[in-house]
């Protein structure tokens, strides 16, 4: 998916605020890297949060590039977003006020560390938090 289709996806679900998962906000896609997609959302009245530290650490993704293992792979990022309390209800506050898409870099939140902080802002929440994969 290219930007205009992805900015036009966030808009048909209302999503205002895109909070960036990555570790590294780097992409080769056009559009996609961490300035360029700020300011691109910023023009379409989306705001753009990056909070590397809920992105999954070097190691761990290099674990998966080698073993294909996404059962470890989810476990570990568990383990890692455990110790990450403070970014969880940094996120959690944004959530509470907007209507939020988390992004990273894997396409299908099924292959994405993605689902793993989801799960931790849902037992944050611990109220019925909605999570849809867009």
């Amino acid at each position: 998916m290219n930007l205009d289709g992805f900015i036009e996806k966030l808009k048909n679900f209302a999503i205002n605020c895109l909070i960036d998962v990555r570790e590294i906000p780097f992409s080769r896609k056009r559009g996609f890297s961490k300035s360029a997609l700020s300011q691109r959302l910023l023009s379409e009245n989306i705001r753009y949060i990056h909070l590397k530290e809920l992105g999954s650490p070097k190691l761990v993704r290099e674990k998966l590039k080698t073993s294909r293992d996404y059962l470890t792979f989810f476990k570990k990022m568990d383990e890692y977003l455990t110790d990450k309390q403070e970014a969880i209800e940094n996120v959690y506050k944004y959530v509470l006020d907007n209507t939020c898409c988390l992004m990273c870099f894997e396409r299908l939140a099924a292959e994405c560390h993605r689902k793993i902080v989801a799960m931790k802002i849902k037992e944050r929440d611990g109220n019925g938090l909605q999570i849809n994969n867009i």
